[in-house]
Parts: structure tokens; sequence; C-alpha cells
């Protein structure tokens, strides 16, 4: 596409600029499905994707069409009804759709964040304060790796997943070594402890609800249990938000 950026083009193929120069200078060797993102955003036809293949001495096919990912209706009037309970949506490949203020208040400004950037794994993986929120981290951090792997073998011919995964493996020795493990996870429920600047420490349930279907929406929700510090932390972050908020 005449007169794309590198970082438009970053961007359009849901990788990070780092990644592209990296693939440009010849440092790291593109996968099929970087290829086939790349391709993507560049519109090329199909001659020209038969020419990269060539070229690159792999395969550059068009992925199957997936629908535009947006939370369900259902899905945003929980969130809506959730008030002093983070919640977010998370859809394929763990790209978080939509979230409420408690989650924000918790977690990141998602609203402030570049739309290719709100991604769970990515964010866990190199947003420093979202990694330093964690107590946990490396058990939090592989985890999560474990089930994008789960995740993989449903969506495993996404280009973005790929590229995705391709680009946390360059920049993280971490997750390059979980993901290689080959190590997966169904689980739907567990605990996870934060540091909040604000509140300080939380151990807080996690749980996922949603279903198998194609568009892999699950509901993230974090709980406290009745009469603990941690109920009494939430509601105190609920009430600095609302604050926060007003100013």
């Amino acid at each position: 596409m005449p007169g794309l950026r590198r970082e438009e083009l970053a961007r359009l193929a849901a990788i990070s600029v780092d990644y592209l120069t990296r693939l440009e200078q010849g440092r790291v060797t593109a996968s099929a499905g970087v290829l086939a993102a790349l391709a993507d955003a560049l519109r090329l036809t199909a001659d020209d994707r038969r020419y990269l293949a060539e070229v690159s001495g792999t395969t550059v096919g068009t992925p199957p069409h997936r629908p535009s990912q947006r939370p369900r209706p259902a899905m945003q009037r929980l969130l809506d009804q959730l008030t002093e309970t983070p919640a977010m949506v998370l859809g394929r490949r763990m790209d978080i759709l939509a979230w409420n203020i408690g989650a924000t208040s918790l977690f990141v400004d998602f609203d402030a964040l570049p739309i290719d950037d709100r991604n769970y794994v990515r964010l866990l993986f190199t947003n420093p304060v979202m990694r330093a929120l964690h107590r946990d981290w490396r058990h939090d951090a592989e985890s999560c790796v474990a089930a994008l792997r789960t995740e993989s073998s449903r969506f495993g011919d996404d280009p973005r997943l790929t590229a995705l995964v391709d680009d946390l493996s360059a920049r993280d020795d971490d997750f390059a070594g979980w993901w290689a493990s080959h190590a997966t996870s169904t689980a739907t429920y567990g605990t996870k402890r934060y540091h909040h600047p604000v509140v300080g420490d939380l151990t807080l349930d996690c749980d996922m609800w949603g279903d198998s279907g194609d568009d892999g929406q699950r509901l993230m929700v974090l709980t406290a249990e009745a009469g603990t510090a941690s109920a009494d932390s939430l509601r105190l972050l609920a009430s600095w938000s609302a604050t926060a908020t007003r100013r």
C-alpha cells in the first residue's frame, strides 16, 4: 500500500514495530502466519502471495474469514452491572474486547492503549505496570502462556495468533521457553495475588465464564470473599476510581 508507514504496517499485521524492523533487517525469520498477516495488511493479490511464498520458501495462503471481534450483548450487560468487581471480556488470542471501570482501576487504562496492545498476554509480558501488579508474575505468566497454547489448538490457523506468538517469543525468553514446552491449560478458575499502588495487596478469586463457541469469548471476573481485607480493598478501589473519574 503506497505511503504505508512501518508503524501502520505493524499495527495492521498485529506485530510490534521492533519485530517488523528485525524482519526487514533479516535478523529473524517470518513464519507462514506472520507472512500471511503481512500479506493481508498489504492487500497482496493472489499472484503477489504466490511470489512471496516462492521467495520465502513457505506457504502464504489466505486465512479463513473470521468475523471481527466484538463483545456479545449479554457480556456487555454483565460488565455494566458489575460495579465493584473488576471484569473484562476476552476474545480470540486473549484480546481484551471490553472492560468495566473496576478492571481499569485494577490493571491499566485500556482506553489509553492502542487497540492492538489490548491483549492480555501481550500486556502481561510487555507492560511494566501490568507486570509489577502481579505478585506471582512467573506463575501467572506461565499459566497464561499455557492457556494461549490451548487456544492455538482451536485457532492455530489465525495469522494474528501466530504473529503474536512469534513477536513475544522474539522479545521475551521466558515466553519463548514456556511456549516451546507445549504445556497447555484449560483452567477456568484460580487465585490471583496483586500489589496495587493505591490499595496495596489483594488476593482475588479469578473465574473465567464463557463457552466453546467460534468467537471464543469469555468473561473474566475477579472477586474477593466477603469480610476479607481484599474485599475492603476492592470497595476502596471502586471509590477511588469514582472520585478520580469525577475530577
